[in-house]
């Protein structure tokens, strides 16, 4: 399967859309052919940034592979020259979880110290590691089978 580097159409109602073309003021800090980067708003500490694939898409895993590397690389770039040394590097993907803005993208938060960033908990479950053992198994089914499926479609072609 081809895929297209040309981004496809932006979204008309789409905040971080509107920022990709330059039709919303922002404090960009870096762009690449794939990606773009920006202070947040409302951010959690000084230097908080929001990464931006400059592809619309709502979830991460509608977007092609490239986009990915790229936001990555665009986040290490990054952490790098702001010499980081604690960081959370966030990603949510669908309003239950409280995607604010339906457009892929990532925090990235320095953490220069403990009441300053991101603060996270979450309760720790335990869980039988046979009951572990068998949600593996049943994602590793679910893989195994998608790449029958993906090399069937190409065998085709």
């Amino acid at each position: 399967m081809l895929v297209s580097l040309t981004p496809s159409p932006f979204h008309a109602d789409c905040t971080f859309c509107d920022i990709i073309k330059g039709e919303t003021q922002s404090c960009k800090i870096l762009e690449t052919t794939l990606t773009t980067s920006f202070l947040d708003i409302h951010p959690l500490s000084e230097g908080h940034i929001q990464i931006v694939p400059k592809r619309h898409a709502d979830r991460m895993h509608e977007l092609p592979d490239m986009y990915l590397m790229d936001v990555m690389l665009v986040a290490k770039r990054i952490a790098l020259a702001m010499g980081l040394e604690s960081y959370d590097i966030l990603q949510r993907n669908g309003s239950l979880i409280y995607q604010q803005v339906p457009h892929v993208h990532y925090h990235l938060v320095p953490k220069p110290k403990p009441r300053q960033g991101l603060r996270v908990g979450w309760p720790k479950n335990y869980v039988p590691m046979e009951e572990l053992k068998g949600v593996a198994n049943a994602i590793r089914d679910k893989l195994y089978q998608e790449s029958l499926c993906a090399a069937m479609k190409s065998s085709s072609l």
